[in-house]
């Protein structure tokens, strides 16, 4: 099969999940950083904010995943920029994935404590995600 339309697939596919786990990421530091006693409203609308993206952000991943892996012909580990970009990409996903499904099962139920370790995985996952996107510009780009 034709490599072009996976790359294609892949380019259009990598960017939702990666900028939709930022958007969670900042949904949710908003509404930690809004004060619970003044406006419990728009708390609860930067968390539900945060969580639609990243439910979306986690779906959207494993069509980036699929098309990268047609790519890559099943290379799970690759040399160079390759390997580079799935030493980051790998644990990025599980975590988005990770992340999606404590969320799934936590609801609001989560202990602040608990919310504020989700927030720390969420902020690593963040940065793995970027930095997969960044060796993936670097496997475009120089090949």
């Amino acid at each position: 099969m034709d490599n072009q339309i996976w790359l294609k697939m892949h380019g259009g596919t990598t960017h939702f999940p990666i900028a939709l786990m930022m958007a969670s990421l900042l949904f949710d530091l908003g509404g930690e950083w809004v004060p619970e006693n003044k406006d419990k409203s728009r708390r609860a609308s930067l968390r539900a904010a945060g969580y639609y993206a990243l439910m979306l952000g986690a779906l959207g991943s494993f069509g980036a995943v699929f098309s990268g892996l047609m790519i890559s012909h099943w290379q799970l580990r690759g040399v160079g920029n390759l390997a580079r970009h799935h030493l980051y990409l790998w644990p990025a996903f599980a975590l988005l994935v990770g992340l999606a499904v404590w969320r799934l099962l936590a609801g609001d139920s989560a202990s602040r404590r608990a919310f504020k370790f989700y927030l720390g995985v969420s902020f690593v996952a963040a940065i793995l995600c970027g930095a997969a996107g960044y060796w993936g510009g670097e496997l475009v780009m120089n090949g």
